[in-house]
């Protein structure tokens, strides 16, 4: 699975604040991941019926990702670039353009889409506002800064997961991340072949018994960090 690589040095201090954020996390549900620090409420963050209909579309474009294969409009494919990529469509209006150049027009489509999202301007702009491992906002964010910066640790335990919650695993110098959709785990690795797109999706019970033990989202398996929440939602 291809993931980002993190210097040494840094590696060390994000342990060390992994460690402390694991240990907060038994006394306050909401923790900050990987870090012992606090963050400030976000007033730009949904409400719980914002954030429902938040998670049924973005489970549906990464679903539609999977299915149909990546859309040319999705350019930075890598496990964190399918997460931003769905996030910032997620956040758009779903209007008749949007639905074509997504290729979501089928009846099959339109006649099972989740409810529209009802957003203020400055909500539909969280995507451009990643906060970046320097403290900086942006578009881009890697997988360790969507973690570590913009959201919060959950559980060890997957049955805490709710759709559109984000598994993160560190596998020494390298990280991933997966995203869980109730049904399955879809996540972006490395292209083997010409025409391999790179995405994946695979049932959470096969991944509990993945032969690479590594994987296995388990609370015994120390590669697996934990499920991580985008901070924007509630709960």
């Amino acid at each position: 699975m291809r993931s980002l690589r993190v210097p040494s040095a840094s590696r060390r201090a994000w342990l060390a604040r992994t460690a402390s954020a694991l240990v907060l996390s038994g006394l306050a549900p909401y923790a900050r991941a990987l870090s012992s620090t606090t963050a400030s409420p976000d007033p730009d963050a949904l409400s719980p019926q914002q954030s429902a209909a938040f998670r049924a579309w973005f489970v549906r474009i990464v679903d539609q990702q999977m299915r149909r294969g990546p859309t040319p409009r999705w350019t930075q494919r890598d496990c964190a670039g399918l997460v931003r990529f769905a996030v910032g469509e997620t956040l758009k209006s779903h209007d008749t353009r949007w639905l074509r150049a997504n290729g979501m027009t089928s009846l099959a489509d339109t006649g099972s889409l989740p409810p529209e999202l009802q957003l203020s301007a400055s909500q539909r702009t969280l995507a451009n506002r990643w906060t970046q491992l320097d403290g900086s906002t942006g578009a881009y964010a890697s997988a360790i800064a969507l973690i570590q910066s913009n959201s919060r640790f959950v559980s060890k335990d997957v049955n805490q997961a709710l759709p559109g919650d984000l598994l993160f695993f560190d596998q020494g110098d390298d990280q991933h991340l997966m995203i869980w959709l109730d049904r399955y785990i879809a996540y972006h690795t490395g292209t083997v072949t010409p025409t391999d797109t790179g995405l994946r999706a695979v049932a959470v019970s096969d991944l509990m018994q993945w032969k690479d033990s590594r994987w296995q989202p388990l609370d015994g398996n120390p590669n697996f960090v934990g499920v991580f929440r985008l901070d924007f939602l509630t709960p």
